[in-house]
């Protein structure tokens, strides 16, 4: 989604029709309006103008940076350059267009191409329906600690299960993996472009990697290497509309093969994780509240 501030009306409808018949494109003519799209909706990228009613447009770059850091960032503004009070913003980083070009529409749409473009090129991949995901993982994990015990006990049984060293169940937002549940190991929220469940998001079934030092994406994986994990399989926790949100990850020290029997009971693990999540939803939405 393309967000687009500008506290003129003429000016957001004209740049809505510029970018409406290409992308979804949603406008607001304030500061705050902008920063409450930001913390609600998945936004590629914001266009917005200097002069705002409620502060400046880089003012909002800025905190576009915390609500929505992979956001590409133009200001398209018909006040010069040199007006602009770059330096009193450091490392805010932002394309600058000005309306006052004579192809400025046209040069802003293909300056959004480019920060679609870039977007898909990141360290990590993403899945074709990342956008839909991430808002999937919102609705349902909502509040992840009050699954408890619940998960705890799928973990440990998927140990014992496989004969495996340890087991956790993780979800993978925008930017990085935590984890709901660890059983015989212990994970700190890790960056996307560092875990392994990043890469088996992209696979409908279940991952394996026999040996992680034998996959050259992994084999210099600190996080893995200081895990002491060399064995990987996993799950994908998928909501009932098909978008896989995290996964239900088992782990050992040695190389190991995985039969078909075992991924099927992992497939079923990880179902059963998605049915704790879909039945805490159902909760919420008939008005149980927070789960005891």
């Amino acid at each position: 989604m393309i967000l687009c501030v500008d506290q003129s009306e003429a000016d957001r409808e004209a740049t809505r029709a510029a970018l409406d018949p290409i992308y979804e494109v949603e406008t607001t003519a304030s500061l705050s309006d902008a920063r409450s799209v930001l913390t609600e909706r998945t936004v590629e990228c914001l266009v917005t103008e200097y002069d705002l009613p409620d502060g400046t447009g880089l003012e909002l770059i800025r905190a576009a940076r915390n609500d929505a850091p992979d956001a590409a960032c133009i200001l398209f503004t018909d006040t010069p350059l040199d007006d602009i009070d770059t330096a009193a913003f450091g490392d805010v980083v932002a394309e600058y267009l000005s309306k006052d070009d004579p192809d400025a529409h046209e040069e802003l749409t293909e300056l959004v191409e480019h920060a679609r473009l870039f977007r898909n090129q990141t360290a990590y991949p993403l899945p074709d329906d990342e956008d839909a995901r991430v808002a999937a993982l919102e609705r349902y994990a909502t509040d992840p600690e009050s699954l408890g015990d619940s998960l705890d006990r799928l973990t440990e049984l998927a140990t014992a299960l496989f004969d495996l060293d340890a087991a956790a169940v993780g979800l993978v937002d925008a930017h990085e993996q935590r984890f709901l549940s660890c059983f015989g190991v212990s994970f700190d929220p890790v960056e996307r472009e560092e875990t392994v469940c990043t890469y088996a998001l992209l696979d409908e079934g279940v991952t394996v990697i026999e040996d992680t030092n034998e996959d050259p994406r992994f084999e210099d994986n600190e996080g893995l290497q200081s895990a002491d994990i060399r064995f990987y399989a996993s799950a994908p926790v998928t909501t009932p509309e098909g978008h896989a949100i995290g996964t239900f990850c088992v782990y050992d020290d040695e190389p190991r093969a995985f039969s078909e029997r075992e991924r099927e009971l992992l497939s079923l693990l990880a179902d059963e994780a998605m049915e704790q999540l879909t039945l805490r939803l159902k909760l919420r939405e008939r008005g149980g509240g927070r789960d005891a």
